[in-house]
C-alpha cells in the first residue's frame, strides 16, 4: 500500500495545495506555522475518517478563513494493484467518497453510507481490527504532535495499562471480567429475590382448602334462596293482576268525574263569552251608524289635503328657484373678482419671466469652456498609464534590491537561514561580495525613476485640476439648461392662463343672464302663500269628521263576523250541556260497580309480597357477591400456585447461570488479558530494544515492563541497574518512545506511519542515529529489524534526515508551493 498524493483546498493555511509522495521515507520540512502538521491532519481526516474537531475543536477553524467549505483528496495504491482516491469535504453537507481508477478516470463506488465506506477502506489498508480507522490513526499510526509521548509517560500504572490494552485490542477481556462482576451480583440478587417471592406466595396459598369448602356452602344456600324466590314471585304476579283490575275501575271513575268537572267549567265559560260577544255585536252596530254620518266630512278632508299637497310642491319649487338665483348672483360676483385678479397676475408673471430669460442667456455665455482646459484634461488617462508603468518598474527594482541585501547579510554570517546552523558549503571560506555592485546599479535606476515620477506627478495634478474645472463647468451648464427648460414651461403655463381669461369673462356674463331669467320666473308665485292658508283652514275644519270615520271603520267592518261567531258559540254551548248529562249517568253506574275497601286490602297484600321478594333477592345478591369473591380469591390462589411453580423453575435456571459465570470469571476472563499483554510486551520489547540500541548507541537494554512501564537496564559497578520514569533523561525517554512506537506499529501490521517532530528532546548524535535507524528499517537490516512498512512520513527540521530519506518536501511560508528534493 502506498499513498501517492494528497490535495487540500481551503484547509487552514492551504488554499490550493497538492503534494506527491514516494515509497519509503517522506520528510516534510519548513518554517514553523507553514502548515506541515496540517498535511498529516488532512490525511487522517480523509483517509482514516478522523473527526475534524479532534484537531481544532471547532470544524469551522479547519477551513481557511473567509471560506465556507473545504475539501481533501488522498490518492493511494492498494496491494491489489488498483489505484484509489478517497475524498472528504469539510463544512455543511460533508461527504466521504471512495473512487477506483478505471481507464484513466476515477469512478466513485456506490456505498450506503460512511460506515460502508470505512469498512471498504479498512479492507484496502488491511486494518480490519475491531477498532475504527480513526482510533487506530489517533492511537498508533499518526498520533498528534502533542500526544506523541502519549500514554508512555503516564505516571499512573492503571491508566497506562488501560491505554495500551486498548491500543493492543486486549482490553475487552479485562473489561469483560470487570463487567461480569456486576452480572454475577445481579444473578445472586435475582436468586435471593426469587426465594423471597416464592416464600411469600406460599404463605398466600395456605388458606386455599378452607376457601374451597366455604364456596361449596354458599352455592347450596343460594339454591334454596332461589326456590323460595320463585314461589313468592308467583303469588306476587296473581296479586298484581287483581290489583290492576281494581286500579282500572278506580281510574275510570276518577276520569269520568274529572270530565264532568271540565264540562261544567266549559259551560260556565261559554255563557260568559256569549254575553261578551252580544255586547261586541251591539258596539259594531253603533259604529256602522256613526261611520255613515262622518263619510261626507271625511271625503271633503281628503280633497282639501290633496290640494294642499299640490300647493306645498309649488312652495318647494319657489324655494329652489330662490336658492338658484342666490347661487347665480354669488357665482357672477366670484367670476368678476377672479377675472380681475387673474389679469393682474398674468401681467406680473410675464414681466418676471422676461427678466429671468435675460439672466439665463448671460449665464450660458459665461460657461463656454476654454480650449486650454480641454486639451489638458484629455492628457490625464495617458499620464496615469505612464505613471502606473513607472511605479511597477520601481516596485520590481525595490524587490530585487531587498533580495540582494538579505542574501548579502545572511551569507556574510555563514549561517544557513533555514536550519539556523553553520552552512557546511562555505565552512572555512571567506564569503565573496557579489551583491554591492548590483545594489548600486539598482539604487541609480531607482533615483532616475523617482525624478521621472515627480515630474509626471506634477503634470497629472495639472491635468486633474483641468478635468475638475471642466466637470464644474459642465455641471453648471446642466443647471442652467434645467433652469431654461423650467422657464419655458412657466411661460407656457402663463400663456395658458392668459387664454383662460376669456373663458372666465364669458362664464361671468352667462351667470348674469341666467340670474335675470330666474328672477322673472319668480313672479309666477306671488299669490301662493294666500292660497296655502285658505286650503289649510278648510282641511282643519273637516279634521273631526275624518277622525270619527277612521275610529269606527274597524268595528263597523266586523259586524257580520261578530254576529256569525255569536251564533256558533250558542250551538257549542247546547252540545256541551248534552255531553254533561251523559257523563253524569255514566258516573252513577261506575260508583255502583267499584268497591274501595276491597281495593285497599288487595294493595296491602301486594306491598307485603313486594317487600318479601325484594328481601329474598337482596339476600341472593349478597350470596352471589360472596360466591364471586371466593371464586376470584380461589382463582388468584391457583394463579399464585402456577407462579410459584414458574419461579422455582426460573430459580433453578438462574442458579445454573451463576455457576457458568463463576467458572468463566475464575478460569478464563481473569487470565487471558494478562497473558496476552505479557506476550505482546515480550515481542515488542525485543524489536524495540534493537531499534533503541541503534538510536542511543549505548549498551542499555530497553524493556517494556509490567503495566507497560519503560525500563532501561545496564551494568553499573558490576551490578544490574534498572531505571524508570523520573530516572530517565528527556532524550532517553524520547528515544525509547520512538523505538517502542516503531515496534508497536510493526506488531499491529500497519503499513504506513506518521511521526510529527520525533527528534524533540534529542541531541545531535541521537537525531543522526534516529535518522539512520529509520533508513535501516527501510532497507531491512537484521541488526535493527526487518522491513515492515511501505511508507513512513516525518515532520522534521533536522538536516540529518535529508541524507537518509527518499524524499524531502519543503513547504515555503510565503507562496506555499512545495519543493521536493
Amino acid at each position: 500500500m502506498q499513498i501517492l498524493s494528497v490535495s487540500l483546498k481551503n484547509i487552514k493555511a492551504h488554499r490550493d495545495k497538492e503534494l506527491h509522495f514516494v515509497s519509503g521515507i517522506n520528510v516534510l520540512s519548513g518554517a514553523n506555522g507553514v502548515g506541515k502538521s496540517t498535511i498529516f491532519e488532512a490525511i487522517g481526516y480523509a483517509l482514516f475518517g478522523v473527526d475534524a474537531r479532534d484537531f481544532v475543536g471547532n470544524v469551522e477553524r479547519f477551513i481557511t478563513i473567509g471560506e465556507k467549505k473545504g475539501e481533501i483528496a488522498v490518492t493511494f495504491a492498494a496491494d491489489d494493484g488498483d489505484t484509489y482516491r478517497v475524498s472528504r469535504s469539510v463544512g455543511a453537507g460533508s461527504r466521504w467518497l471512495l473512487a477506483r481508477e478505471t481507464g484513466g478516470a476515477f469512478e466513485v463506488e456506490d456505498h450506503a453510507g460512511a460506515t460502508e465506506t470505512e469498512s471498504r477502506i479498512k479492507a484496502l489498508l488491511k486494518l480490519e481490527s475491531g477498532r475504527s480507522l480513526a482510533d487506530q490513526y489517533k492511537l498508533v499510526i499518526g498520533p498528534f504532535q502533542n500526544d506523541f509521548l502519549g500514554p508512555f509517560v503516564l505516571r499512573q500504572p492503571t491508566r497506562r495499562q488501560d491505554a495500551f490494552d486498548e491500543i493492543l485490542g486486549i482490553d475487552a477481556w479485562r473489561k469483560t471480567y470487570k463487567g461480569t462482576s456486576t452480572l454475577l451480583a445481579a444473578v445472586k440478587n435475582r436468586i435471593d429475590l426469587l426465594s423471597v417471592e416464592i416464600e411469600g406466595k406460599q404463605e398466600q396459598v395456605a388458606v386455599l382448602p378452607e376457601r374451597e369448602k366455604e364456596l361449596a356452602g354458599l352455592v347450596a344456600d343460594a339454591e334454596n334462596r332461589k326456590q323460595a324466590l320463585s314461589a313468592r314471585e308467583k303469588e306476587l304476579a296473581a296479586s298484581e293482576k287483581q290489583l290492576a283490575l281494581l286500579d282500572g275501575q278506580e281510574k275510570m271513575a276518577h276520569a269520568v268525574k274529572s270530565e264532568i268537572q271540565v264540562l261544567e267549567s266549559r259551560i260556565r265559560d261559554g255563557e260568559g263569552k256569549i254575553a261578551d260577544k252580544q255586547k261586541r255585536v251591539e258596539e259594531a252596530e253603533r259604529a256602522l251608524e256613526a261611520l255613515e254620518k262622518s263619510r261626507p266630512g271625511k271625503q271633503a278632508f281628503e280633497a282639501a289635503e290633496a290640494d294642499l299637497r299640490s300647493l306645498r310642491d309649488k312652495e318647494k319649487q319657489r324655494r329652489e328657484l330662490e336658492k338658484e338665483i342666490t347661487a347665480l348672483d354669488k357665482e357672477s360676483a366670484r367670476l368678476a373678482q377672479a377675472l380681475e385678479h387673474e389679469t393682474v397676475e398674468v401681467e406680473k408673471t410675464g414681466k418676471r419671466l422676461a427678466d429671468e430669460e435675460k439672466q439665463l442667456e448671460e449665464s450660458q455665455k459665461s460657461l463656454v469652456a476654454d480650449t486650454r482646459l480641454s486639451t489638458a484634461a484629455a492628457r490625464l488617462p495617458v499620464l496615469r498609464k505612464k505613471e502606473e508603468a513607472l511605479r511597477s518598474t520601481q516596485g520590481l527594482i525595490e524587490g530585487r534590491r531587498a533580495g540582494l541585501q538579505e542574501g548579502r547579510e545572511k551569507l556574510a554570517e555563514g549561517v544557513c537561514p533555514f536550519f539556523r546552523e553553520p552552512c557546511k558549503n562555505i565552512a572555512g571560506k571567506a564569503p565573496r561580495d557579489v551583491f554591492s555592485a548590483r545594489v548600486a546599479e539598482l539604487d541609480k535606476d531607482g533615483l532616475d525613476l523617482g525624478r521621472q515620477l515627480d515630474g509626471l506627478s506634477r503634470e497629472i495634478a495639472a491635468a486633474e485640476n483641468a478635468r475638475q474645472e471642466l466637470e464644474a463647468l459642465k455641471i453648471k451648464a446642466q443647471v442652467v439648461d434645467k433652469q431654461c427648460n423650467a422657464l419655458s414651461e412657466r411661460r407656457r403655463e402663463n400663456d395658458d392662463r392668459r387664454r383662460a381669461l376669456e373663458g372666465i369673462r364669458k362664464q361671468q356674463e352667462e351667470a348674469e343672464k341666467r340670474a335675470l331669467a330666474r328672477k322673472a320666473d319668480l313672479g309666477n308665485y306671488r299669490d301662493l302663500d294666500r292660497e296655502i292658508a285658505r286650503v289649510d283652514k278648510l282641511r282643519t275644519g273637516h279634521q273631526a269628521a275624518r277622525d270619527a270615520f277612521f275610529a269606527n271603520r274597524k268595528d263597523a267592518g266586523e259586524l257580520d263576523a261578530r254576529r256569525e261567531s255569536l251564533k256558533q258559540m250558542a250551538g257549542l254551548l247546547a252540545e256541551l250541556k248534552q255531553s254533561l248529562a251523559a257523563k253524569r249517568s255514566e258516573q252513577v253506574k261506575l260508583e255502583t260497580d267499584y268497591d274501595s275497601t276491597r281495593h285497599a286490602t288487595v294493595r296491602l297484600v301486594k306491598d307485603q309480597l313486594v317487600a318479601e321478594v325484594a328481601a329474598i333477592r337482596q339476600k341472593a345478591a349478597d350470596l352471589d357477591k360472596d360466591r364471586l369473591r371466593l371464586e376470584a380469591e380461589i382463582n388468584r390462589m391457583n394463579r399464585i400456585k402456577a407462579e410459584i411453580k414458574a419461579r422455582l423453575a426460573e430459580k433453578k435456571r438462574v442458579a445454573g447461570k451463576e455457576a457458568v459465570v463463576r467458572f468463566l470469571r475464575s478460569r478464563i476472563f481473569n487470565n487471558v488479558s494478562a497473558q496476552l499483554s505479557e506476550r505482546f510486551r515480550e515481542e515488542i520489547s525485543i524489536r524495540a530494544d534493537r531499534i533503541y540500541r541503534n538510536i542511543a548507541e549505548t549498551d542499555e537494554e530497553l524493556h517494556w515492563g509490567d503495566k507497560y512501564q519503560i525500563v532501561l537496564r545496564d551494568m553499573h559497578d558490576g551490578a544490574l541497574r534498572e531505571r524508570t520514569d523520573d530516572q530517565l533523561s528527556g532524550g532517553q525517554t524520547m528515544s525509547a518512545v520512538v523505538a517502542l512506537r516503531l515496534a508497536l506499529l510493526q506488531t499491529i501490521g500497519a503499513k504506513v506511519a506518521f511521526f510529527d517532530e520525533p527528534t524533540s528532546n534529542l541531541d545531535a548524535d541521537r537525531r543522526a542515529n534516529l535518522a539512520h535507524a529509520f533508513r535501516a528499517i527501510d532497507v531491512g537490516r537484521e541488526e535493527v529489524t526487518e522491513h515492515w512498512y511501505d511508507q513512513l512520513f516525518l515532520i522534521s527540521h533536522d538536516v540529518a534526515f535529508t541524507e537518509v530519506t527518499d524524499q524531502v518536501i519543503s513547504l515555503d511560508d510565503h507562496d506555499r508551493n512545495p519543493s521536493c528534493h
